[in-house]
Order: C-alpha cells, then structure tokens, then sequence
C-alpha cells in the first residue's frame, strides 16, 4: 500500500476508535446514574488501576506496540472525561496554574475538569472540608528535598482522608521566546529550580553572563519571561504550555530521579481493597520508654511493612511532644492492619486506605 492508503486505513480505525469510545460512554452514563442514587464516590483509583494493568497485560500477550506509560496516558485521559461525564467534580490543587501540583492533577482527573488553584495547602484543605471542591490535590514529599510539613499538620488538623497517591517526575523546561540563547540576559525560576539545573546552567552559559532572578513560582517565571526581551524561564512543560512560552530545551534538570509523590484528599471516602494498597495513619504515642519500639514491633508481629514514618511537633503545651506520620503496605479491612489500628484506636488517626503506585 502507498501512503494514502495507509492513511486511509487509519481513518477507518479513528472511525471505529470513535465509535467504541461513544459506547463507552453510554455505559459510564448508565452506572453515574447507579452510583449517583447509591451516594458513591465516582473516583475509584483501585478500580482505574485494575483496568491499566489488565490492558498492560493484554497488549504484552498479543506483542502490542504500546507501553504501559502509553496505555496509562491515553486510559487516565479517557477515565477524566468518563467521571465528568458521570458527574462533573471540582479539583482544588496548590497553584498557581501550571505549577507542577497542576500537573499532578490534570495527570488523574484530565483536561477537562474543572480546576481551583489556591495560595496555600491549608487552602486547599479547607475548601474540601468546606465541599467548595470534591478533591484536593498537595505535595507530600519530594526524594531530592524531602517531606511537606504543612501538607503533614494539615492532614492532623482537618478530618479528611487520602484518596490516592501520585508519583510524579519533576522534569525542568528551558522556555523563551528568543531562539538563541546567547541573546538572553535574565532567567527567572524559583531557588529549587536554579539548584536542580545547576549544571544545565553553567554549561548552557559558561560563556556569557546572565542574571538568576529568583521568583515564587514557575508559572510567575513565565509571565515574567513573556514580557521580557532577553528572558527566559525554568519552569514546567504545564506552565510553559498553559500561558504560551515556547520551549527551548526539555528534561534540563541535573537528577533523572527527582519525584514528587503528591496526595489526592477527599471527605468521608473509603476505597474499596484493590490488589496492592497502602494505608497511611497519624499517631501520638506515650511518653515513655520503649513506646515507640513497642509500637514498630506489633507491625513486624503483625508482618506489615512500613514505608515511611516521619515525626512532627504536636505543638500542644510547652513540652517537646511529638506525633508520627506513618504508611504501610495493607488495607484497613485487612485483619492484620485492623488488629493494630484497633489497638492503638485512642492516640491513631486513620488517614486513609489506597492503592499503592510508589
């Protein structure tokens, strides 16, 4: 065949994509209807990560082109416009627009939905709580500089719960509206930024002087850049795609493995057991010796494996007392995690029940 009957044949198969994908929806249509009259959560993480993995194994067995990534991008896509389809649902995030919580969230709930950037991780808290929004997306922890204290306090003050986990790479953008880079005189990015392109930097510009403008975010780094003749920004790929600032170079950053796990929060949702999960609670423990050994020992009794566990300040009295953030691998409803969430039921906080992607 030549190649307009190649393309052709690809048509044909849009045609039917198309089709295929309207069926869908018909059915996503009839089962919102079920779930709306049920009061049922309609994000089901569990259940979206069921359907990635079997397709994954589906393509493997027939020596399909696509890779898991491929089918992850293109199904969560598909899954955004199904729930909004099923029933349209506010996400609140940690702006501003085109911050890398942005691309967080635009990664689960899609394009299409409707999004709230707030100031401040409290914020985004107290619009959930407030039901301004259904779900909530902030940063947790990052590998490269580690834990979000606020996202932390915050997750002891207000009485909601995780929904899910999201590992993010966090990849830098070099975006300018210039073509050459030796016409440019000023770089603005936030302090992170210039320390985890480091290198880029001073190979980029070993020749010629420019000015590092430190600003408090990256999508302000663009607007800045935008309106700057010999600027130029560090920035994500969102921001640089949401406000129109081309990019010059992609992935600039010095570390391949820089992660951010962000977490998505809800009110009053429980997911369902999925194959793999993870369980995340806050507690307070006596102040007495051995209460902390104690504490790990009934999870190595009880053969849980622990994933992270990180102190905070109570800040209550004028004592130094202490509370821990804890995850696991396990499920709520597993007799083993629920023998010891009961134990402890009086000083633990039970944050939530999810399925495990990091």
């Amino acid at each position: 065949m030549n190649l307009e009957e190649h393309r052709n044949q690809i048509d044909k198969l849009d045609d039917q994509i198309l089709d295929l994908l309207n069926e869908r929806m018909k059915f996503v249509k009839k089962i919102g209807s079920i779930k709306s009259s049920g009061k049922e959560t309609i994000y089901r993480p569990e259940r979206e990560k069921m359907i990635i993995d079997r397709l994954h194994r589906l393509s493997r067995e027939k020596l399909g082109l696509l890779s898991r990534a491929a089918i992850e991008a293109i199904f969560l896509e598909i899954f955004a416009i199904s729930r909004n389809i099923e029933l349209p649902e506010k996400i609140a995030y940690l702006g501003p627009e085109g911050s890398f919580t942005h691309q967080a969230a635009e990664s689960r709930f899609g394009a299409m939905s409707e999004y709230l950037p707030l100031s401040t991780i409290h914020s985004v808290f107290e619009a959930i709580h407030a039901e301004r929004a259904k779900f909530g997306v902030v940063p947790l922890e990052n590998n490269q500089e580690g834990v979000v204290n606020e996202t932390i306090d915050n997750l002891g003050e207000y009485d909601l719960n995780i929904v899910a986990e999201i590992p993010l790479s966090i990849t830098f953008a070099f975006a300018t509206l210039l073509d050459r880079v030796d016409s440019i005189r000023r770089i603005y990015s936030r302090d992170i930024a210039f320390r985890q392109c480091k290198n880029f930097i001073d190979n980029t510009f070993s020749e010629q002087k420019v000015e590092l403008v430190p600003v408090n975010s990256t999508s302000k780094a663009v607007k800045l850049a935008l309106e700057d003749s010999g600027g130029a920004a560090i920035c994500s790929v969102i921001a640089a795609k949401t406000y129109g600032l081309p990019v010059l170079f992609h992935n600039i950053e010095d570390s391949q493995d820089n992660f951010t796990r962000f977490l998505i929060i809800g009110k009053d949702i429980k997911n369902q057991k999925g194959p793999m999960d993870k369980t995340s609670i806050l507690t307070r423990l006596a102040d007495e010796p051995g209460a902390l050994v104690n504490f790990l020992q009934d999870f190595y009794h009880a053969r849980i494996n622990l994933t992270k566990i990180e102190s905070r300040p109570a800040k209550t009295g004028k004592q130094f007392k202490y509370f821990f953030y804890i995850d696991f691998d396990g499920h709520i409803d597993d007799e083993n995690v629920r023998q010891i969430i009961t134990k402890y039921k009086s000083t633990t906080k039970w944050l939530g029940s999810y399925v495990k992607m990091c």
